[in-house]
């Protein structure tokens, strides 16, 4: 089960006692109650605004009106939610409902601007499909580099139903998403990806729990990250085939690449599977840059750098080609570009 974590009670931050928080100890770095956010105020905009639709704006863990979005009814709908923390050393949690009626489509455009320092951010989403739906969820991770930012998403699915994720985050002191979902099987497809880009001390955990619970549901996942200096990362992926869940096929992949002698990877990718007739794989690796390409580039005129950042984008790039909306697609590569 995941942590439920509140802010305003010491006794719900977990530990690395915790299993699944053994990588992330939030109570190393956060032991009381911090200080509550005051509220704030921005402009609309963000990162995704050029694509438009209706924005949600979260300022420290505030909004004006229903903390949720609805889409429902003909046509593809864009709605872009924003987390933004713009008070320096104070906490800060939300709640918001995302609900994709049956039948209905919505690109969902979730960012975590961080513009303040020292602070905590704690958010829940529920996330619903109804039969039919289909839901493409792109995340930008910008929080600062002293922040603490835990996100968890629960997500429910109607029969026929297409979730697409992918999470993008340059990390934080301490930062942790998760995704949890209940896979119905029935013509249900899932994507769940990610991408993690750390430097200094910066630490990101993806984690994501995904249960097959219906006839042949299918789950594609697929994540990458590049660490460096002191940077930790943290893959943490499950899969679980429960009994009946026969024709289940699901595969995941994480693949990183440690830059710094001090950078840190951890992963631990897991199938429980309890059904027969299925097909299940999963992969891990972890290395450095190809040393002979590197090397090719560089007596081809290339300056170290600039060789080291084009390898290191089409080591990652596989991550955003797969985002099934274009526009939000150049915007991610866009993003990703400017931090090689």
């Amino acid at each position: 089960m995941s942590a439920r974590i509140d802010l305003r009670d010491p006794s719900s931050f977990p530990t690395r006692r915790v299993e699944a928080w053994k990588y992330t100890d939030l109570r190393r770095f956060l032991r009381e109650t911090p200080p509550a956010s005051p509220a704030g105020e921005v402009a609309p905009g963000g990162p995704f605004a050029v694509l438009g639709g209706n924005e949600l704006a979260v300022v420290n863990g505030r909004c004006d009106g229903f903390p949720g979005l609805v889409a429902e009814g003909p046509g593809d709908h864009i709605a872009r939610l924003r987390f933004v923390s713009t008070a320096d050393g104070a906490g800060h949690q939300a709640s918001v409902a995302v609900e994709v009626k049956a039948g209905a489509s919505l690109l969902l455009l979730e960012t975590y601007e961080g513009r303040a320092a020292g602070y905590v951010s704690n958010v829940a989403l529920e996330i619903s499909l109804g039969a039919g739906a289909r839901l493409i969820r792109v995340v930008i991770e910008d929080d600062a580099a002293d922040a603490l930012s835990i996100s968890t998403a629960e997500v429910s699915m109607g029969e026929g139903a297409s979730f697409a994720q992918t999470v993008l985050t340059t990390g934080a002191k301490l930062q942790r998403h998760e995704t949890r979902l209940a896979h119905p099987g029935q013509g249900a497809e899932v994507r769940i990806d990610g991408l993690y880009l750390l430097d200094g001390a910066r630490h990101s955990d993806l984690t994501s729990v995904v249960h097959h619970n219906g006839l042949n549901g299918v789950t594609s996942q697929l994540t990458k990250g590049v660490v460096r200096d002191t940077a930790r990362g943290v893959f943490q992926g499950k899969i679980v085939v429960e009994r009946g869940a026969d024709g289940t096929d699901a595969r995941m992949g994480h693949h990183a690449l440690i830059l710094g002698e001090r950078a840190e990877v951890d992963a631990k990718p897991e199938l429980e599977i309890y059904a027969d007739d299925v097909q299940c794989a999963h992969g891990n690796t972890v290395g450095n840059l190809d040393e002979a390409a590197l090397f090719y580039m560089q007596q081809r005129g290339l300056p170290a750098d600039e060789a080291r950042a084009l390898l290191t984008q089409a080591f990652l790039i596989e991550v955003v080609d797969r985002i099934g909306h274009e526009g939000a697609r150049e915007v991610v590569r866009a993003w990703l570009e400017a931090r090689l």
